[in-house]
């Protein structure tokens, strides 16, 4: 499937969205951009996201960007165009390393997170404590579920797990964000209960279409099953929509000849 190339860019228009979430954690502004797909919304990050932070008075930006070069993964030059555009951390997903160059990128930019639970061997690191606008510790961490996708991956519920419980809130962290990546919404909300009062944020990705039950948990985490994406909505799921449909309404892989 390609990418949209020619996608108007006209501010937060019809054609292009970003949906994200924005949570106060001890005063604390954070944005959470679901998983940005291809040249469009690239080029919406890099020419919006510094009036957004400017705008929302932001302390922090977290950008899902594992779908950011040509819709599979994400390369050191596009990486950072976002960073530099104002991101303060991209998480991944599955196709963390699907750009070969980002097995050697990501361990030289502190900045960028792969799950936790993707392979033992993976190079980079699932969890990371970053200083926002004022000084204050944010815990991002990224897992990966199990349900519905195509590799099997560890427990992500012990990742979490061990993580929240070294960075406690109010101990050494003052806010802490979860990336789910994963299919199934129930694993999502299963994780956004499992982390409630452990975590500041927990939200989904990967789906790429945002569902509307953000909502404040029992114990005070701010959950949403997906943050959708940013990317052409004229589309499938941000990808030029005539080789997908094609494949839906054929039921084949590949075109003939």
């Amino acid at each position: 499937m390609g990418e949209l190339r020619h996608a108007k860019v006209v501010g937060l228009n019809a054609h292009l969205h970003f949906w994200g979430m924005r949570h106060r954690a001890v005063g604390m502004r954070i944005l959470f951009l679901g998983d940005v797909v291809g040249r469009a919304a690239r080029a919406a990050i890099v020419s919006q996201l510094s009036d957004l932070r400017q705008a929302w008075k932001l302390d922090f930006v977290v950008v899902n960007a594992e779908n950011a070069t040509s819709g599979a993964g994400l390369n050191a030059a596009h990486a950072k165009a976002i960073l530099e555009a104002g991101a303060d951390c991209i998480t991944l997903g599955d196709h963390a390393f699907d750009q070969k160059e980002m097995m050697t990128f990501i361990e030289s930019e502190p900045r960028i997170i792969r799950p936790l639970n993707y392979a033992k061997s993976a190079p980079g690191r699932g969890a990371r404590i970053f200083s926002d606008t004022r000084g204050r510790k944010i815990l991002v961490a990224q897992v990966l579920g199990q349900v519905f996708m195509k590799r099997p991956f560890d427990d992500p519920f012990s990742a979490v797990d061990q993580v929240l419980r070294s960075h406690p809130l109010g101990g050494s962290v003052q806010a802490s964000l979860i990336d789910v990546h994963c299919e199934a919404t129930s694993e999502k909300m299963g994780m956004g209960h499992f982390c409630d009062g452990r975590a500041s944020v927990v939200v989904g990705t990967h789906t790429h279409v945002p569902t509307g039950d953000a909502m404040i948990l029992p114990a005070g985490t701010a959950y949403q099953s997906d943050a959708g994406m940013c990317g052409d909505y004229n589309s499938v799921i941000g990808m030029e929509k005539t080789e997908p449909m094609r494949r839906f309404i054929t039921g084949m892989a590949c075109s003939e000849g």
